[in-house]
């Protein structure tokens, strides 16, 4: 019998309580209340956002849990979550056209608030509110791909987001804030998995006209390498979301890029530069490869064979540099080298460069070159050996990856490289088991091999 309204509302209370988003999205699709009160009598939508659960909040919004529900104390959920400072939780409490929805006064006292807090500081605001004089409790938070500091003072807690719930009310407000601001802010926050670096790079990397790349490229002069740092990554952010959104209105980027790539003195600018040029599509890239392949800092050479791969087949100079490279005294500078060397087919001096990288002292670079190996198209004996030979490895992943490879090349030695990788954690990969590549192409081997054989190996 279908559970009643009333008894799956009560299951809902239960999973926002104790933060379980996936049964809140089930629950929501077969009709429990979105707008139920939660425990303390508020709307549930306020127990989500009180326990900075934006996955649930989000579903709650989405599924009629209103934002704007003005609360006893005057606030809304929607401006209880700006004042907690968790971007990821304002922007799934925002609703559906909250330009429009909101009112004149409500936007602005949306954008105040969030203003306040960045002005004030987070840990001076909380000890204002609590009158703690005690020291504050920071841990570091993730919020979907970002990270934020959450405080804790005086039995309050906050995130220290609010930079970027500006930002982000600004952009969704249709308030464009200034170039340098938005680069002022991220800055401060000297991090690319910040929130509030984040929020700042994906505003000014959708933001189109010739103005606002005027601006930008201005930015490549800032004497503050971090300045520099900010502008290479967003400009990665304007090329993405040109991808992504199949726009062509940043054609003059890779020439910027090469540009900056043969003069840029700081060796973390200039291996995020180069990692940002290396998508593109441009004639100077083995020439800038080659003139920094020599380079002193290890994640600038790291770089270096991305751009020397872009040609197939290489160039006789490339091939000797990329060899070189192979055996540079930097393990990071090694594992990089390993991922390039496949691609486009291996050449028989890349093969032997990989057997050699297979057999490194270094478990990542083992790991690179051996992932290469079984992803190539090579079918010789001797990579098929230096595979098999990887079985005994200690790395469980490793060792998968091996079943991958072998299972592609319809080796015999398949099944005991599938007896070799023993049980997997429970829940591997957060995904259905029969969706991850390496157990799918097993079972598509034992498929041509065992047609009259059950196909999915259990783990």
């Amino acid at each position: 019998m279908p559970a009643s309204q009333h008894e799956l509302t009560d299951r809902l209370v239960t999973a926002v309580t104790g933060k379980d988003s996936d049964a809140v999205g089930t629950l929501l699709r077969e009709g429990a209340d979105p707008r139920a009160p939660g425990p303390d009598g508020l709307p549930l939508l306020c127990t989500a956002v009180a326990g900075f659960d934006h996955e649930s909040a989000g579903a709650l919004t989405d599924g009629g849990a209103d934002p704007d529900h003005e609360l006893p104390d005057g606030t809304t959920p929607l401006l209880r979550a700006v004042d907690l400072g968790s971007p990821a939780l304002v922007e799934a409490v925002l609703g559906d056209d909250p330009r429009t929805r909101l009112t004149e006064g409500a936007r602005k006292r949306l954008l105040d608030l969030a203003r306040y807090w960045t002005e004030a500081g987070d840990e001076a605001e909380l000890r204002r509110r609590t009158g703690a004089s005690g020291p504050a409790v920071q841990r570091l938070a993730t919020e979907n791909d970002t990270e934020v500091e959450e405080i804790t003072l005086g039995g309050l807690t906050v995130r220290a987001g609010h930079t970027g719930i500006l930002t982000w009310l600004e952009r969704t407000f249709g308030i464009p804030a200034p170039v340098a601001d938005l680069a002022a802010r991220a800055v401060a926050h000297p991090d690319a998995l910040h929130a509030n670096w984040a929020q700042s790079r994906f505003v000014l990397g959708e933001r189109r006209g010739p103005q606002v790349w005027h601006e930008l490229k201005a930015l490549r002069h800032h004497p503050d390498p971090v300045h520099r740092l900010f502008l290479a990554d967003t400009v990665w952010s304007r090329n993405s979301l040109t991808w992504f959104n199949h726009r062509q209105d940043v054609a003059e980027d890779a020439d910027f890029l090469a540009s900056w790539a043969r003069d840029e003195p700081d060796g973390t600018v200039l291996a995020r530069v180069l990692d940002v040029y290396a998508d593109q599509e441009h004639p100077d890239q083995e020439t800038i490869g080659l003139r920094h392949a020599g380079h002193p800092d290890p994640r600038v050479r790291g770089e270096v064979p991305y751009l020397l791969r872009r040609a197939s087949p290489p160039t006789e100079v490339a091939t000797d540099t990329l060899l070189v490279l192979s055996r540079d005294p930097d393990p990071d500078v090694r594992r990089s080298v390993a991922g390039a060397l496949a691609v486009g087919g291996l050449t028989p001096a890349f093969r032997e460069a990989l057997l050699t990288l297979v057999r490194d002292t270094d478990a990542q670079v083992r790991a690179g070159a051996a992932v290469a190996l079984g992803t190539s198209d090579d079918r010789t004996g001797a990579v098929a050996d230096a595979l098999v030979a990887l079985l005994d490895d200690q790395d469980q992943l490793l060792r998968l990856e091996m079943v991958h490879a072998l299972a592609r090349r319809d080796h015999p030695r398949t099944e005991y490289a599938w007896e070799r990788v023993g049980e997997l954690p429970p829940g591997f990969g957060e995904m259905p088991q029969q969706e991850d590549h390496r157990i799918l192409a097993y079972r598509n081997y034992r498929s041509r091999h065992r047609p009259t054989e059950p196909h999915g190996p259990s783990t």
